[in-house]
């Protein structure tokens, strides 16, 4: 039967206290020894043994829906689930599923466990019964029950190894996330662009054979139609010399010169000008190559003749965005390819700056307002790493950084060799890290991000990939300057 909610202060936020309470009528010793037997931690125990627990425990039992614990408040109490499960989830950014604990499992705060708080809320799923042990006891039961001291060693262990596993999970999982988001807007541009041009390009090429057509029709001297073409492969020329040369395109410059083709449509009546003047704008064609046309062809056909051309330039443009589009949506699948290793052996022998490239390419939705500067030691040989692991580790620096510079600034990817280490440098011109803050930067959990938008485990797996190659990471920071180094050992064969 549960006991009333109850609400205590922890932290500066009310939250409900654990309300599972004792039965009404309290189980007879027999049947709590009975239901002992069940928990797999205390197999082999004595008759006297389990009579101990029995007379020592407080038994607690709870309905469906009832909390166990609650995130935040005192872990003073050893837990024997002797019936039902109680579900584990953790509350920042949403409820996250962190494990279940089963009837037949030891559970709670053990003995030699610096477990000071429960870092998730427990609630009752169908109906619990369960039995506790204050910490204020443990004395007591170890001098009673030697053996359990290997018992809850062992059954840390095993904790320590699955709240790993669920860590590295969630971890994965957010990564995997942010990655998938990034590919999505990476992908959609061009995408986009290669829907929008092969849509219009169906019609553009129907327009494109009427000119024609009409080009035709017009019966045009032998002269006339050679100059024409060579007039033709002369502008193509000249539009890709220009091409070949030019740097940004300048828009202000590229408006007015369609505002002068405009003019120098209607002063020649060419019909439907601003439908016209745009296609040969953006080809930077200037007006002088048009008065040459103007002199090869006659009145009437100098109309047919210009919109052929712009028909044709509009077909072009649209065939080389789709082309250029496609080849961009290509080039972010062999990144992809080369970022997450795929079909390849766990271990492989990595280009460093090539994996820091990679990874970039993962975040170009949040460059356009970050200079990127990169200093890539061109001595620094190949290492064997785990490339997919270690690219999480760029991942982690890299996002860390735009977050703290809030996508603006300068960003600065630096390898070096030295000795038999490789070093990778990751520079930000962020306000940097508070001291008071940068001991604890690599704690589990910990981040300074808002509700939602990190779990803190990104530079805490970080760390653990790369001490898994026997190498180190550390971090210095001043306001704008943060550093945070990489040190790997080129040579891993003890790594593994």
């Amino acid at each position: 039967m549960a006991a009333p909610s109850i609400f205590e202060a922890v932290g500066s936020q009310p939250i409900p206290t654990v309300f599972v309470a004792p039965p009404d009528n309290p189980t007879p010793l027999p049947q709590i020894v009975e239901a002992l037997r069940t928990i797999h931690a205390l197999e082999g125990l004595l008759e006297e043994e389990y009579a101990w627990f029995a007379t020592h425990g407080m038994e607690l039992v709870g309905e469906d829906g009832a909390t166990a614990f609650v995130q935040g408040s005192p872990a003073d109490h050893m837990v024997f689930i002797l019936k039902g499960e109680i579900h584990v989830r953790r509350q920042e950014g949403g409820q996250m599923m962190m494990f279940i604990g089963r009837s037949g499992q030891m559970t709670g705060k053990l003995p030699y466990s610096r477990m000071v708080s429960y870092s998730a809320t427990g609630y009752v799923v169908g109906s619990a019964w369960v039995l506790q042990l204050n910490e204020s006891q443990f004395p007591e039961m170890l001098k009673a029950i030697p053996s359990m001291t290997q018992r809850c060693v062992s059954t840390m262990m095993d904790r320590v190894r699955e709240v790993t596993r669920i860590e590295q999970q969630a971890e994965k999982l957010t990564s995997l996330g942010k990655l998938a988001a990034n590919l999505a807007h990476e992908l959609n541009n061009p995408a986009s662009a290669a829907q929008r041009s092969a849509s219009s390009l169906f019609s553009e090429l129907r327009q494109y054979g009427d000119q024609k057509y009409r080009m035709g029709n017009l019966c045009l001297p032998d002269s006339i139609t050679s100059k024409y073409r060579n007039w033709i492969v002369n502008v193509r020329a000249s539009m890709l010399e220009r091409n070949t040369q030019a740097g940004m395109p300048d828009l202000m410059a590229e408006s007015d010169h369609e505002l002068e083709i405009v003019r120098w449509l209607e002063s020649h009546n060419i019909p439907n000008p601003w439908a016209i003047a745009p296609a040969l704008a953006e080809t930077g064609l200037p007006t002088n190559h048009l008065d040459e046309l103007a002199s090869i062809m006659t009145t009437e056909a100098l109309p047919v003749a210009v919109a052929t051309v712009a028909s044709s330039l509009r077909a072009e443009r649209m065939a080389e965005t789709v082309v250029n589009s496609t080849v961009r949506i290509f080039d972010l699948i062999r990144a992809i390819k080369d970022y997450s290793y795929m079909d390849q052996a766990p271990i492989q022998d990595v280009d460093l700056a090539q994996s820091l490239e990679n990874t970039l390419v993962m975040f170009k939705s949040r460059l356009r307002d970050v200079k990127v500067e990169t200093d890539f030691d061109p001595v620094l040989p190949s290492v064997a790493v785990y490339g997919r692991e270690l690219n999480q580790v760029w991942t982690a620096l890299i996002e860390n950084s735009l977050d703290a510079m809030n996508d603006s600034g300068t960003l600065r990817l630096k390898t070096r060799l030295q000795g038999q280490m490789a070093y990778v440098e990751v520079w930000d011109s962020g306000p940097g890290i508070e001291p008071e803050m940068k001991n604890r930067i690599f704690e589990p959990f910990f981040t300074t991000k808002a509700p939602g938008r990190g779990l803190g485990l990104g530079l805490d797996t970080a760390q653990r990939i790369v001490q898994r190659h026997s190498g180190y990471i550390h971090v210095e920071s001043r306001p704008g300057a943060t550093c945070f180094q990489v040190r790997i050992p080129l040579q891993q064969a003890g790594a593994y």
